[in-house]
Parts: C-alpha cells; sequence; structure tokens
C-alpha cells in the first residue's frame, strides 16, 4: 500500500488525468454548465475513489452531469488504467460538491450588505 506522500501525488495525477477524459466525453449531459473536478479521495487501498465535481449552472444540469458522471464510471477507470499504466484502478464514484454554489450564494449576500451600507 502507498504511504500517504505517495497516495496524495497518486490522487493529483489521477485527477488531472479525469480533467482530460472528462473533457474529451461527448455526453451532452455534461453540456449544460460549467463543471469542475473539484477535489479526489483515494481508500487506502486505492479501491475506490470519490470525485467530487461542481457544476455551475442549474439546478438539474448539475444532477444529470453527475448521473452521466456515474453512468460513464466504467469507462472512466478503463481510461484511467490505461493512460497512468496502472493495473487496477479504483472505482470512480461522482458526488456533487456545492461549495463552489454555497461560495457564490455568500458573496451575493455580502455584495448586497455592503449596498445597504452605501444606501
Amino acid at each position: 500500500m502507498p504511504n500517504a506522500k505517495n497516495q496524495g501525488r497518486l490522487a493529483q495525477d489521477m485527477k488531472r488525468e479525469l480533467i482530460g477524459i472528462v473533457g474529451q466525453m461527448k455526453d451532452p449531459r455534461l453540456a449544460g454548465g460549467l463543471l469542475t473536478i473539484t477535489r479526489l479521495e483515494v481508500t487506502q487501498d486505492l479501491d475506490q475513489a470519490r470525485v467530487f465535481v461542481s457544476v455551475l449552472g442549474d439546478e438539474e444540469a448539475a444532477k444529470q452531469a453527475v448521473t452521466a458522471l456515474n453512468r460513464a464510471a466504467g469507462h472512466v477507470r478503463t481510461e484511467i488504467s490505461r493512460r497512468m499504466h496502472i493495473r487496477k484502478a479504483p472505482r470512480f464514484v461522482f458526488l456533487r460538491d456545492d461549495g463552489a454554489a454555497y461560495a457564490a450564494h455568500i458573496n451575493e449576500l455580502l455584495a448586497g450588505l455592503h449596498k445597504e451600507e452605501e444606501g
């Protein structure tokens, strides 16, 4: 099993490859908003990887994008194995990360408070 430093490097390399793979996917459900892979968590035994994605756009587009990614998880696993030259790639589970949307909402609230102070 890899140590924490090597596992962190593996996760970063895997995230970079994932960005390339997702960017090449032709599924129209992935075109509904700006899709970003925010983080990747790989289990210690490298059996599973949780991929957090942020989709800026409407709620339905975000749900469809995550569904499309989970349906393509087998393809993603095969591509990662091929590109990274690893025998057994982890199973990928794509989850929605609402952090970017939450940050945008907080910024809107702060901007509103700032306008109230000026007015």
